[in-house]
């Protein structure tokens, strides 16, 4: 992996040097448009409406419409002013916090922060300290002229930063008319359904769930290379349930049976632990 950017993790009066990495990646199957008549690639062009001609990409400027059809130009300089301004390539941290006080909403996008060249041994002094804390540490960070909230933590042996939202990016859920309702519930439906997530519950694992749809897109497409007739796979029935207790109970025992079929499962899979015995 190569670095996509390189600066300072400021903590106090210490200056911890850093690289940042992509922690994650996209999976997702590419796809080009084509003319459906010819089967040719289409192209985007960069097209002024004004001059009805093609503009090159060094002949393009960012203009921030102020009034219907009115712009004003914030070229690179003016970028680089505000990014020096701010911090430059400083990642300044803000306030430590409890990981369970921030809600998931606000994570954006996972970095690996890497030690930088001669930062070491303070990379690691911080990893450590904030390891034995248990906190989160709350930075801003200027990425791609762009000034981001950022969390940073602990993983394993390494420090993780992740770019937050800020509060008025968040959409307030008090807006749905759909949360507007009035039910009532029984205790006992409570309970079962409680019953149910225990039932269900287990260690996440994550190298246990797949992307299952892009592997069926991915078999689609491969058929379709290979010249044969794809069919649609039937859906599965399922029974209607109207009693919601009813529901629940069907889950709970759907959820036990599945249980005791991984776990005769898993015994079978495993090898004789002593295997045969050489004898003498």
């Amino acid at each position: 992996m190569r670095p996509i950017w390189k600066g300072a993790l400021s903590f106090g009066l210490v200056y911890v040097p850093v690289k940042l990495y992509a922690a994650t990646e996209q999976k997702d199957i590419k796809f080009n448009y084509l003319h459906l008549k010819c089967k040719s690639p289409i192209k985007y062009t960069r097209f002024c409406t004004y001059c009805q001609s093609e503009v090159a990409m060094e002949d393009i400027a960012k203009g921030y419409e102020y009034e219907k059809s009115k712009y004003v130009i914030i070229n690179e300089e003016d970028f680089q002013q505000l990014s020096a301004k701010e911090g430059g390539r400083n990642i300044d941290i803000l306030d430590f916090v409890n990981l369970a006080e921030i809600d998931p909403v606000y994570y954006e996008k996972a970095y690996y922060l890497a030690p930088g060249e001669g930062g070491a041994k303070v990379y690691e002094l911080f990893r450590r300290a904030i390891s034995e804390t248990g906190k989160v540490a709350v930075a801003r960070v200027m990425m791609r002229s762009r000034d981001a909230l950022a969390a940073i933590r602990v993983s394993g042996s390494i420090l993780m930063m992740s770019t937050m939202h800020y509060p008025d990016e968040i959409r307030p859920a008090g807006a749905l008319p759909e949360l507007n309702y009035t039910v009532n519930l029984h205790d006992n439906e409570i309970k079962m359904a409680v019953n149910l997530i225990n039932s269900l519950s287990a260690e996440f694992r994550p190298e246990q769930y797949n992307d299952t749809y892009r592997q069926s897109l991915m078999d689609l497409i491969q058929a379709k290379i290979a010249g044969e007739t794809v069919e649609a796979p039937a859906k599965p029935e399922t029974g209607k349930v109207v009693d919601l207790m009813e529901a629940l109970q069907a889950s709970i025992e759907m959820a036990k049976a599945d249980r005791e079929k991984q776990g005769k499962a898993i015994k079978e899979a495993k090898p004789a632990r002593a295997g045969k015995r050489k004898t003498s």
